[in-house]
């Protein structure tokens, strides 16, 4: 549920605080007023589009924030513990919006990718206006319709549906594919045949690259090393070379070791380079030996690192890869060569996964049409409450030549508001009243299978009035009985059913047009209805009209929350 909309420097909304409460909360005022800025502020909160026209001039920016009580929601409690949002009672959720365009959102504090703040705002918030009347007109729409409503019963079918036609989907890639390379196989075994023999060729083994590469380094500076593994080794041979010196010192110990048992630690230490040092001498030397620059060999390095390089560049990055890839071209050529068997198989899968789908998609069209026949009848009923005595709706079904992601039915909305008349296509003959009041009927239908907890109603009384205007109050209503509503409203009829009336002016202060927002109690809601029914002309036949709509909005609210829970009198 809403608690607070608090709205900063949004347009003509300077600084705007206002408090709702369950149930049915109403907006009001003249036209211009700035009712549907608010509901613009409350979209943009919930992760809606964020103009900087939304800005107020002379201003950095402007920010919303929105508190809801919590309830629970599981699939809301798994997206806030992704983010790290500790869970509380309240959600604070946040936009800021500055004139350079910059926009951060939040949630309880912890800034959140724009996109988290849409999916929760999903989850949170259902905003309805004249735009949502015309999803009505959808082309899905009678089949988006019908599996929300019978959700129940066809869960399991279109589960099945939809693993049988991933299937399917996934067989028919598959035997195209085959095709394809069927239709160039005797390019293809040719190319692969290239590919095996060049690779086959170069006889390659893992780890050679790297070999060759090292010793091709280390004849690239052959003579360097020469020139310093001569030197070394002359520094420690010789008569004047660190074994010489070393030596001499080891004896001047050995004569006066007798006399003092600590220079025996120190000759030992030297003994023992001594050693090692001759060990480095004589390796040096056998080092020196070998050295020898070998053109020949050289040259066949670098060939053979020039055919590694000319096969990594069309097969693969390394050898090793170069290698894996010939294995999979020799797999490929086998396939190749019997793809003929491979493409029979993969189409009597097919065959066989058509089949399956079909028998899958007409239990799914049999579930649905009895769904629609239910959903419809009960739409039906509900339009004639809302002055459309003679309302009809129903959902035609026909079939596609191809299956889709949800069936092969070809679902369509048909609507007759008059007795005698046709049913025709909703798209064709609705009028802009008849649509509003059959968005409502379908909203009221689908109590109970939307998961928010707040509806918002942007001027869906367009083009009604009177006794209809009255019937929709009753629905809006009832609704309210099971989650938050808010609702602005041009009609008298449907204000005097709020639970919770504000009123939305646009004044002057300080030289500049603010939007101003009120919560009127019971003489002001009399004085709001009065405005709203009869203009400026306030006679007291028009306070008492307004009077006895508040008394009778609120005998049939009171009338909604007793027989709430009773059972229904069997006809």
């Amino acid at each position: 549920m809403l608690d607070t909309l608090h709205v900063h420097n949004f347009a003509l909304l300077e600084d705007v605080k206002v408090d709702f409460t369950k149930g049915f909360n109403v907006f009001t005022g003249e036209t211009g007023a700035g009712k549907s800025i608010l509901i613009d502020a409350l979209s943009v909160v919930l992760g809606g589009r964020a103009s900087t026209d939304f800005v107020r001039a002379d201003t950095d920016g402007f920010w919303v924030q929105a508190v809801f009580s919590c309830d629970g929601n599981e699939e809301l409690n798994a997206i806030l513990a992704e983010q790290g949002i500790e869970q509380e009672d309240s959600l604070f959720l946040k936009r800021m919006v500055s004139a350079n365009g910059k926009s951060k959102a939040s949630i309880n504090g912890v800034q959140v990718p724009l996109q988290v703040l849409r999916q929760v705002g999903a989850i949170l918030v259902d905003i309805h206006g004249q735009h949502e009347n015309q999803l009505l007109l959808q082309e899905d729409a009678a089949r988006m319709l019908t599996d929300k409503f019978g959700e129940q019963e066809l869960a399991s079918l279109l589960e099945n549906y939809e693993t049988d036609y991933e299937t399917y989907t996934a067989l028919v890639r598959k035997v195209k594919e085959l095709q394809a390379a069927n239709n160039d196989r005797e390019h293809l075994l040719e190319l692969y045949q290239h590919i095996q023999e060049e690779i086959a060729a170069a006889e390659l083994r893992p780890g050679e690259e790297y070999e060759l590469k090292r010793e091709a380094t280390l004849m690239q500076h052959g003579e360097k090393i020469a020139k310093n593994v001569n030197t070394a080794y002359n520094i420690l041979d010789g008569e004047s070379s660190v074994l010489s010196i070393l030596a001499d010192a080891k004896n001047q110990l050995a004569e006066v070791c007798e006399y003092d048992g600590r220079l025996q630690e120190l000759f030992n230490s030297l003994e023992s380079a001594w050693i090692n040092i001759d060990e480095c001498r004589s390796e040096l030397g056998d080092y020196a030996e070998q050295i020898d620059f070998n053109e020949d060999r050289f040259n066949e390095i670098q060939n053979r690192l020039d055919l590694f390089y000319s096969l990594e560049k069309k097969y693969g990055s390394t050898i090793e890869e170069v290698i894996a890839y010939g294995e999979e071209i020799s797999r490929k050529y086998e396939d190749l060569e019997k793809i003929s068997e491979t493409i029979a198989r993969a189409e009597q899968e097919l065959r066989m996964a058509e089949d399956k789908l079909a028998v899958t998609a007409a239990k799914l069209s049999k579930a649905r049409k009895k769904v629609a026949k239910e959903l419809t009848a009960t739409i039906t009923t509900h339009i004639r409450d809302l002055a459309m005595p003679e309302g009809r709706v129903e959902i035609a079904f026909g079939e596609s030549e191809n299956f889709t992601k949800y069936g092969k039915d070809v679902m369509t909305v048909l609507f007759s508001a008059n007795k005698g008349e046709p049913l025709l296509e909703l798209v064709k003959v609705a009028s802009g009243g008849e649509l509003s009041r059959l968005a409502l009927a379908v909203k009221t239908v689908m109590l109970g299978k939307e998961k928010v907890s707040c509806m918002v109603f942007d001027e869906i009384d367009s083009g009604v009035g009177g006794v209809t205007a009255e019937r929709m109050a009753e629905k809006i209503a009832m609704l309210s009985q099971t989650g938050q509503v808010l609702c602005i409203t041009h009609l008298p009829q449907i204000a005097a059913f709020a639970d919770r009336h504000i009123y939305i002016q646009k004044m002057v202060a300080k030289e500049r047009t603010i939007t101003k927002l009120d919560v009127l109690l019971e003489a002001g809601r009399v004085e709001e209805l009065v405005r709203m029914a009869a203009g400026s002309n306030k006679t007291m036949a028009a306070i008492q009209t307004a009077e006895e709509m508040l008394k009778k909005a609120r005998g049939f609210k009171n009338n909604i929350k007793e027989n709430a829970g009773k059972p229904k009198a069997k006809k």
